[in-house]
């Protein structure tokens, strides 16, 4: 039993060691691109891009089937394109990522711009906390910009922690700027349930349009033409504690450059039937996705627990 622990501390050791030399030989990387000028960034991503769709073919065959399945009316020319330009934002965002690490802040405020920030004083006006719900389309690594635009609230944001944690390190403090606290997914109920109690105002922005599995689903929503299961629990939380729920409407407008409207969902999520926000919210999304496909996150398996399946 003893030697047993002994040879597990040790890989834990061996493991530990190896994700900070991955780290320590990545690092200077991601600082280089940081730096570089928008238009060398972009002349980056264009060899990036053509580097993981023609050599690596990173997730083609996922990103193919993803696009068939939301678009079975679309020939496979028009399946192509959309996939090529996919990839093309896809790096494009990737790149944007490490570029936070240098970002000024007037730079970041020129290209994330919030078109109703008087919806933000509004929500800061009824004096409770409330729920961002955002989407893996467009760009949302920099809605730090939200600092800008009058957000005064303690403001956390939802994510996945990475395993490496090295790296997961840098996405926090990437995503950490102007004092956002990043909150990884599993412990925000009790986060939430604790500052309210402490009569803390707070914002929460939390992306929604994952895929839970089938085992345990508590609802299903028609997104893309397939009845899939939907996480419900920010909206679960946001009726138990009475915070006001709004969507992030995020838009690419051209390469390096958003524009980001307030959506209301609910200012009463308790008088509202169960899972309407739900289902509002995968409509907002789906209308955007239907009008600029390239520009949602087709790498993840989306549709893996459709019922159609």
């Amino acid at each position: 039993m003893f030697v047993s622990i002994q040879r597990y501390v040790i890989f834990v050791k061996i493991l530990f060691l190896m994700q900070r030399l991955a780290y320590g030989m990545v690092y200077p990387i991601l600082w280089l691109i940081s730096i570089l000028p928008f238009r060398l960034l972009y002349a980056f991503s264009d060899f990036l891009t053509f580097f993981i769709y023609h050599i690596v073919r990173y997730r083609r065959e996922a990103v193919a089937q993803n696009l068939s399945l939301a678009f079975p009316k679309k020939d496979k020319m028009e399946i192509k394109t959309i996939e090529k330009e996919f990839y093309k934002h896809f790096t494009d965002l990737f790149l944007e990522t490490f570029k936070s690490l240098s970002i000024s802040d007037t730079e970041l405020k020129k290209r994330f711009v919030i078109k109703n920030p008087e919806e933000l004083e509004r929500l800061e006006s009824l004096k409770k906390s409330y729920v961002i719900l955002m989407a893996h389309y467009a760009s949302y690594e920099w809605v730090n910009a939200l600092h800008f635009y009058g957000l005064t609230f303690k403001a956390h944001g939802v994510y996945k922690p990475i395993k490496n944690k090295y790296f997961d390190h840098l996405i926090k403090s990437i995503r950490s700027k102007y004092d956002t606290e990043m909150l990884a997914s599993k412990s925000v109920p009790k986060k939430m349930l604790r500052q309210q109690q402490e009569g803390i105002l707070a914002s929460y922005a939390m992306i929604a349009d994952q895929s839970p599995k089938r085992k345990g689903a508590k609802h299903y929503v028609k997104f893309l033409n397939h009845e899939v299961p939907a996480f419900v629990g920010a909206e679960y939380i946001a009726e138990r504690l009475n915070l006001s729920m709004t969507y992030l409407h995020v838009e690419k407008v051209k390469r390096g450059y958003y524009e980001a409207e307030f959506v209301p969902l609910s200012d009463e999520p308790q008088k509202v039937e169960s899972y309407q926000i739900t289902d509002l919210y995968f409509k907002l999304l789906e209308d955007q996705i239907v009008k600029k496909p390239a520009y949602y996150l087709w790498t993840h398996k989306r549709w893996k627990h459709r019922l159609d399946k």
